[in-house]
């Protein structure tokens, strides 16, 4: 008797899982049974078609499980037309990405979508069909390919909560096709929607108030987020089987991780919220299950910004492997205002230990707005009123507090609510646009945190140069409502060109990252994500160890914009003589530590004995 092939085993392994997951969420009734059958035969298929380069890689990701955790992880995010141009644009930048020294590139949406607004391609029409804009599937999966031969694993979005009410079957569903009625949630009258939305809230209230939109005809269809994206009904087995048929495809074109879109969302239930339900989880679950069979090597990345407690629910090896880390990325933001480290350290602390197996992903700001998603009751402890530190921090980064540095914009603002986010590219909000002396060290003092606390730090490409907001956005009919697009502007090709430059601010930005990267990279005591909170005594100055079998790294940021001196009985416990990995500065036993404004030091002591 022949050994089993890969893909019985998996599925033998992963089997009884994946059908525990799908029948806790849709019963044994034979519509659920048939549609598990077909999802079964639909594995087989999906593994036939896989690529053998891909299940080479999915033999070596299993021997290897940990491989995202290295200190050689680097990532970076772009629009592929405002980046490259198209996909053969992005391929031509592939020796930029080696210089910088990417591990992992993440294109932001590229399928088909509407041609209007699209909200930046998150309203999508075809999973199957890459924008001819941008090119074709086919070039995509050449994408993929290359990038992979060049140690660069290919991110895509999987938008699973929704699709664009211009998709098939969206379309399908609007005239009544029996098989596809139940795809999304649509009601006859308000009864229904306004049982819902007395537990939902309004995510974008400049589109449309509440969870619903009206249809030409009467009805009304469930859009979280804007009116031109409908809700699926994952109540329905069959929405599950033709999701999880696409994300298959997807991976099958070399898309190594897939970052699960609005992962609160998915599951709706009358009387609650409707966001991280438990049913929710289950559903990733099964999601996961289905890729551990027929395409091992794929992961997925959560994209949660709720409550810090609700974005650590949905990391784990059977759920989401990687999750945005989005409390850090408001914290340091929050840090920068302030000159105080004490929020962000106590996150640290506290909320930075996930599990094992698992990473953040973490980043000075992404593709969208800035929203300030700490917990309250951590505030509190701290002496902050959440709902004032908040309002605080809208008027510091959009330009409305005296003496901000920073040039933000709003987005959302919410009058009822009070409720507002920023949008804006770092070096704007950071103070390069304001002409601040203490920007480029700013920005690197924030990227200096997410290079050192542990997981893959993602960089907003043209960042790393220092790109300003593009305020263009203002003149184009589909993006005039957004504020998000200025902080998404066209290749930066002069800031690029001066990135070698240091009397520029883009050489000086440039120059520091690429440092930090560098080391970064030689040290080993920065991979995994182990980190113990050092307690400076200072509020200015955050402080953290990266421990590791010979040595532990000591990181230290001052945040104020004055110097600050650690008295050298605070690194006692220390014993040994420390090194500052970015400028060879020594620090012997019984030193004193200044630390000029804004400067980061990464202290290594190598192990006593």
């Amino acid at each position: 008797m022949s050994p089993p092939s890969p893909f019985e085993r998996r599925l033998s392994e992963q089997a009884p899982r994946l059908r525990e997951l799908f029948f806790q969420l849709y019963g044994t009734q034979d519509s659920a049974r048939g549609e598990f059958d077909l999802l079964l035969g639909d594995l087989e298929e999906s593994w036939e078609q896989r690529p053998p380069s891909l299940k080479a890689l999915d033999d070596t990701r299993e021997a290897h499980p940990d491989w995202f955790e290295s200190n050689r992880m680097l990532g970076g995010v772009c629009y592929v037309d405002l980046y490259g141009g198209d996909l053969a644009g992005i391929h031509s930048r592939i020796p930029y990405f080696r210089e910088l020294g990417l591990t992992y590139l993440h294109l932001m949406p590229l399928f088909e979508a509407p041609a209007e607004n699209s909200d930046g391609g998150y309203a999508v029409s075809s999973y199957r069909r890459v924008n001819p804009a941008l090119g074709t599937m086919s070039e995509l999966a050449q994408l993929a390919e290359e990038l992979r031969d060049n140690g660069i694993s290919l991110v895509l979005d999987f938008i699973f909560n929704h699709t664009s009410s211009e998709h098939e079957w969206a379309r399908k569903a609007l005239v009544g096709d029996p098989a596809f009625t139940d795809f999304y949630l649509i009601y006859p009258d308000r009864a229904q929607p306004d049982a819902f939305e007395l537990t939902t809230r309004e995510i974008f209230p400049d589109d449309h108030p509440g969870s619903f939109v009206p249809l030409a005809d009467g009805r009304w269809v469930w859009a979280t987020f804007y009116s031109f994206q409908w809700d699926l009904n994952y109540r329905n087995p069959a929405v599950f089987r033709a999701m999880a048929r696409e994300m298959l495809f997807i991976a099958n074109q070399g898309v190594e991780i897939l970052r699960m879109d609005a992962v609160a969302f998915i599951w709706k239930q009358l009387g609650t919220s409707c966001e991280n339900l438990p049913e929710a989880h289950v559903l990733l679950q099964a999601f996961n299950a289905l890729c551990r069979i027929a395409a091992p090597a794929t992961l997925f990345k959560s994209e949660a910004i709720v409550h810090p407690d609700q974005v650590m629910t949905y990391i784990g090896e059977g759920e989401c492997q990687l999750s945005y880390n989005p409390l850090q990325m408001a914290l340091i933001w929050n840090t920068l205002a302030t000159r105080e480290v004490t929020l962000l350290s106590q996150a640290l602390e506290r909320r930075h230990s996930i599990a094992e197996h698992t990473s953040w992903v973490n980043y000075v700001r992404g593709h969208d707005d800035i929203g300030w998603t700490f917990a309250d009751e951590d505030a509190t402890e701290l002496g902050i009123h959440g709902f004032d530190h908040r309002r605080f921090l809208n008027s510091f980064y959009v330009g409305r507090f005296d003496g901000s540095f920073a040039r933000g914009l709003p987005f959302q603002s919410n009058p009822r609510t009070g409720d507002c986010r920023v949008a804006g590219t770092t070096a704007s909000l950071a103070g390069v646009e304001a002409h601040d002396p203490l920007a480029v060290r700013r920005i690197l003092a924030a990227h200096a945190v997410i290079l050192s606390t542990g997981g893959i730090p993602l960089l907003y490409l043209g960042d790393e140069v220092g790109q300003l907001n593009d305020l263009s956005y203002r003149g184009n009919p589909a993006q005039v409502g957004d504020s998000r697009w200025a902080g998404r502007p066209r290749y930066p090709e002069a800031d690029y060109a001066r990135r070698n430059d240091s009397s520029t601010v883009s050489g000086q930005i440039f120059s520091g990252l690429i440092r930090m990267i560098a080391v970064r990279r030689h040290t080993p005591e920065f991979a995994g994500g182990r980190l113990t909170v050092f307690d400076t005594g200072n509020r200015h100055v955050l402080g953290y160890l990266r421990p590791g079998d010979e040595a532990t790294v000591l990181a230290l940021s001052n945040f104020g914009d004055e110097p600050q001196r650690l008295p050298a009985v605070m690194f006692s416990g220390l014993a040994t003589t420390g090194t500052d990995l970015l400028s060879e500065l020594v620090v012997e036993p019984g030193d004193d530590l200044v630390l000029e404004p804004l400067s980061v030091v990464w202290l290594r002591f190598p192990a006593s004995g």
